[in-house]
């Protein structure tokens, strides 16, 4: 599959117009909200990994984290799509930012224009 055939069915499924929706709509909190729920599921279950499972992830944990994080993926998308960006630029320029912190040697620290 390619990202933007997974970008263009995705939006699909969306309940709102996804044109030039304001970034304080309902529509744009509600997946800005999403974003942050599902990562906090994917988070939850990793602690649940930790605490109960000394740190070892089954087949079905693994599988399960993959569903969160594909919710996510979701968020993500649409959150971009409203903003005006592609999953596939958001892709490319955390792509970017990444390989040139790498060539850079700013790998370690904090701040996104490090």
């Amino acid at each position: 599959m390619q990202i933007s055939d997974y970008s263009s069915q995705a939006i699909s499924t969306d309940l709102y117009d996804k044109n030039g929706q304001p970034i304080d709509s309902h529509a744009m909190l509600e997946k800005v909200f999403g974003l942050v729920g599902e990562a906090g599921e994917v988070a939850e279950k990793f602690k649940k990994i930790l605490r109960d499972k000394d740190g070892i992830a089954t087949d079905e944990d693994k599988k399960e984290l993959m569903k969160e994080l594909g919710d996510v993926l979701w968020y993500v998308n649409s959150v971009g799509i409203y903003l005006g960006y592609s999953l596939e630029e958001i892709a490319q320029t955390n792509l970017d930012k990444v390989l040139s912190r790498k060539e850079r040697g700013q790998t370690r620290g904090s701040g996104d224009n490090r």
